[in-house]
């Protein structure tokens, strides 16, 4: 366990680039593959949980509405997923800095499976037919996809932590 909460000094122009740049990637044709991570998804959570509030539930309720717009599927289940984890990203948000990426992992893991399952048993409901555990799958890559994301995403304050660092 880490003593010390990350830095949560994030650039508000590299935080919103990076949730742009997973939505475009979200609208590539990999995601029709039933077990692809949902890298949108991903980096939603992660700046739930490190970036000290800029980043909510509102946010994900739109990136999900459009998500469900693209996919053309029933309309909010994207956005109720979203939601839910964004919710418990920020729900846990203090105890999952005190960790490493994959002490964080472990936690979300939780996070991203009953969440899923939330939103397919509202599609399971209306379809009136259970869609398979394709979607467990899913949330188990996303999981796992935790701790390279959160290596990506944190390069600026590791090496602006450095340049501090060094210049004593």
């Amino acid at each position: 366990m880490r003593t010390d909460p990350l830095n949560h000094f994030n650039s508000a122009v590299f935080l919103w680039g990076s949730i742009w740049l997973a939505w475009l990637l979200s609208m590539l044709p990999w995601r029709s593959w039933p077990y692809a991570p949902d890298i949108l998804l991903l980096v939603i959570a992660f700046w739930c949980t490190h970036g000290a509030g800029r980043i909510g539930l509102a946010t994900a309720f739109i990136f999900g509405m459009l998500i469900d717009v693209h996919d053309a599927g029933p309309f909010g289940q994207h956005a109720l997923i979203y939601t839910l984890i964004a919710y418990g990203a920020e729900a846990l948000h203090r105890r999952l800095l005190r960790f490493e990426l994959w002490g964080q992992c472990l936690h979300m893991l939780p996070i991203f499976v009953l969440s899923s399952m939330a939103g397919i048993m509202v599609c399971a409901w209306l379809a009136g037919a259970w869609p398979g555990w394709s979607w467990a799958i899913s949330a188990g890559f996303t999981a796992l996809c935790w701790p390279f994301v959160g290596w990506l995403l944190l390069i600026p304050q590791r090496r602006r932590a450095d340049v501090e660092v060094n210049s004593v």
